[in-house]
């Protein structure tokens, strides 16, 4: 958030138009950022944990989790404290979701979680699923069609923004 205080402040920014986005552990924040701030006018999520407790049972990298949340969901208080969905009532970003069926480390029932939680709260989201892709879009078509999207998405709810 301090770089963002330090973008809005430069004369060639408009601090009103913000958006913001990240996948992996950048989509975890930008799922953070979703139940936390309301100053960005659009965010993208691609491959973001959603909810710590159903991804510790799912994912095939527990090391992560063990050691970043100090123990299992059952003996540490983090899993509840850092979980975005435990702040879902103060969602109110557009958010494009984008996750590919094939990513074992953060599995797409994270991303179905998140867009079921923004369609369910009312909030506009999209959800771009991927089926033949992991964690990281490798192939150029995909690539293409993110991007595609991305752009689109932050075209319809940043740079038009009031």
């Amino acid at each position: 958030m301090r770089a963002c205080d330090w973008a809005a402040a430069q004369s060639f920014v408009d601090a009103n138009k913000m958006g913001a986005f990240g996948g992996s552990f950048g989509g975890y924040m930008v799922d953070w950022f979703l139940g936390h701030t309301d100053r960005f006018k659009a965010l993208v999520s691609h491959a973001g944990v959603y909810n710590l407790d159903s991804m510790y049972g799912v994912t095939e990298e527990l090391w992560f989790p063990e050691w970043d949340l100090r123990g299992r969901p059952w003996d540490s208080q983090q899993y509840q404290d850092r979980s975005p969905h435990r702040f879902a009532k103060n969602f109110k970003t557009p958010t494009l979701v984008t996750h590919g069926e094939l990513d074992y480390r953060v599995p797409i029932g994270e991303g179905i979680q998140l867009f079921q939680t923004l369609k369910r709260l009312g909030v506009p989201a999209r959800f771009l699923y991927f089926p033949d892709e992991g964690h990281w879009l490798l192939k150029a078509r995909n690539r293409e069609l993110w991007l595609e999207t991305v752009i689109a998405w932050f075209n319809g709810h940043v740079k038009n923004a009031q």
